[in-house]
């Protein structure tokens, strides 16, 4: 049913012919070691999708896998950089506290039933360590330092004197300390984090070759026990409303950034630039992107709402300036190595400027007015996407959105397949421009219904994709072929979209605070021909956009697409007539 709107007849017809003898003859026997390890694993999914989609992936991280999230867009709490550190660090440590006493209050799925937080975890004191064939996770229990990178050098910041977490005033010190610091990078030190940006195995060989003893073991330890990574750009980037690149600038920045500015491995990136603003880049085989999110609204809501700032915009405060200063790690990276990491660069920066990101917040209205067309916000969008990928492409496509099964435990994400016989018939008579505005709105109706739909069966377990995914690796562990598993997994997802979800927590009222806002965050495309959505339906009345494509590829180009998507919004709220002043 999937792929019947992507399919000719010939073309759906042998597909249903390798389905029904799959189902049939294959099946069954793999089915039976689905529910043997049904019995015995809390998930008969997310260990292996951990393992093979995320661990053992040997292309570049950056770009590919990691993602990256916004800052306040609308707001600024202060420009100096160093203070904005300090406040949202203390916060950062405030939670992993929370974390760490298990007080954080479980996210409730539709206000009534809690979801599993098992992925929150990993979140700190943890690093993907690069290997051969796979690469692992390695989570400490404790950390009491971060690493920091600024002007091509790594320093180690203490995060307590004795037991006391230090204030954020402290923070502002001793990272005022770092800014200040005149000393040069060592040799090869500057783009030595180009190892986490490009393939994994040449990164697996160098840790072994370069890594395993002496200054560079100790150097490196530093950064990978670390709880988290803090990379001071010299750059400065904001979104300004009157300038349109900003916002992409923005994104492009906390996405890849130089290449060598961020440590791709950790479980997170805060990025912080020269005004202020700050960003996260994450790594995505720990946890997916709402446990980021819900880390980053306490942040923010913390910053914003208890810590504050003086009217210059420093932390409050006075530091303790007997603090023993950061400490600059020691490196000895030999000529050999250097070559490495220059290799390493190239591969990365090739990938990072062949990125197209589109990022734009979209005016005209947002989750207010389309609750008056009697629609859920998520179908609203998807099907739009649907009616630009159209307009953009001339054809349809598979399309992936991500869904969250945290109903159960240890759940991550299932697929819902969203270009769907119904939503393809509206489009197609959207196109048509011969129906009349009646008979739109009803086929409107049954694609948003279907697709609320599937979201439901996706969210509650009944989705097809984790289940085929885990039936395949069944597979091939029992050395049965399978036709119809071969190509269903190797279809490419031309079109692969994300909800960012917000407001996970409640730390303020957002009509007292309407721009109290961040812009979500986006990802590398997932297709080298196809194009990564992701979009936050931001409060009551806008929506941000985050578009990625490839330069590469002839047939897409994120900007055109982007404005497809505002055309599309446009002319489905055009449908319903919802006089656009209420909103």
């Amino acid at each position: 049913e999937s792929v019947r709107p992507l399919l000719d007849d010939e073309e759906y017809y042998r597909m249903e012919m390798l389905a029904k003898e799959f189902q049939n003859k294959t099946a069954p026997r793999l089915q039976k070691y689905l529910v043997l390890k049904s019995w015995w694993a809390s998930n008969y999914v997310s260990d292996w999708w951990e393992e093979y989609i995320y661990l053992r992936g040997r292309s570049p991280l950056m770009v590919n896998s990691n993602y990256y999230v916004m800052d306040l867009v609308l707001i600024k709490n202060t420009d100096v950089q160093a203070a904005r550190l300090g406040n949202i660090i203390h916060a950062m440590i405030m939670y992993r506290r929370k974390l760490d006493r298990e007080e954080i209050k479980p996210v409730m799925a539709l206000g009534i039933v809690p979801m599993c937080s098992y992925q929150m975890e990993r979140m700190f004191n943890t690093t993907r360590v690069p290997g051969k064939e796979t690469d692992v996770l390695q989570h400490l229990s404790d950390s009491r330092h971060v690493a920091v990178y600024h002007k091509g050098r790594f320093f180690k910041l203490w995060l307590y004197e004795g037991s006391r977490l230090l204030k954020p005033q402290d923070l502002e010190m001793q990272f005022q300390r770092i800014l200040d610091d005149p000393s040069p990078p060592q040799p090869g030190e500057e783009k030595l984090a180009a190892l986490t940006a490009g393939g994994r195995v040449e990164w697996a060989q160098a840790r072994q070759a370069f890594f395993s003893s002496g200054k560079n073991k100790a150097a490196l330890e530093a950064i990978e026990r670390a709880a988290f990574f803090v990379a001071l750009d010299e750059e400065s980037y904001r979104y300004d409303p009157e300038d349109e690149a900003s916002l992409s600038l923005y994104g492009k920045a906390l996405l890849h950034g130089n290449c060598y500015n961020r440590w791709f491995d950790k479980s997170f990136t805060l990025i912080s630039f020269k005004n202020g603003q700050l960003g996260l880049n994450a790594e995505h085989a720990w946890a997916d992107a709402p446990i980021i999110g819900h880390l980053w609204e306490f942040v923010l809501g913390t910053d914003s709402f208890h810590l504050g700032y003086t009217e210059t915009g420093h932390c409050l405060g006075k530091p303790n300036p007997a603090l023993p200063p950061p400490t600059r790690l020691q490196w000895d990276i030999p000529k050999q190595c250097q070559a490495v990491i220059e290799s390493s660069y190239q591969v990365a920066k090739a990938l990072a400027d062949d990125v197209e990101l589109y990022c734009f917040q979209f005016l005209p209205f947002g989750k207010g007015l389309i609750k008056k067309c009697r629609t859920s916000p998520d179908a609203f969008v998807q099907i739009a996407l649907q009616l630009a990928h159209f307009r953009d492409r001339g054809k349809f496509c598979l399309t992936y959105e991500a869904s969250m099964t945290r109903m159960f435990r240890e759940g991550r994400t299932e697929t819902v397949r969203s270009c769907t016989s119904e939503s393809t018939a509206f489009v197609q008579a959207m196109v048509e421009k011969s129906h009349a505005k009646a008979d739109l709105r009803d086929l409107f109706q049954k694609a948003a219904k279907k697709h609320q739909n599937m979201y439901r069966l996706a969210m509650t377990g009944a989705g097809i994709d984790r289940h085929l995914f885990c039936l395949y690796l069944v597979s091939k562990y029992l050395g049965v072929s399978s036709p119809f598993l071969a190509e269903v997994l190797s279809e490419p997802w031309r079109l692969s979209t994300s909800q960012i979800p917000q407001s996970q927590i409640r730390m303020f009222d957002p009509e007292q605070h309407p721009n109290h806002l961040g812009a979500g965050g986006g990802f590398g495309p997932v297709a080298d021909d196809g194009y990564g959505v992701s979009y936050m339906i931001a409060g009551e009345n806008t929506i941000f956009f985050h578009i990625s494509s490839k330069f590469s590829s002839s047939e897409t180009n994120a900007q055109r697409f982007g404005n497809h998507i505002r055309q599309a919004l446009l002319d489905l709220a055009d449908l319903f007539q919802v006089p656009k002043t209420d909103s």
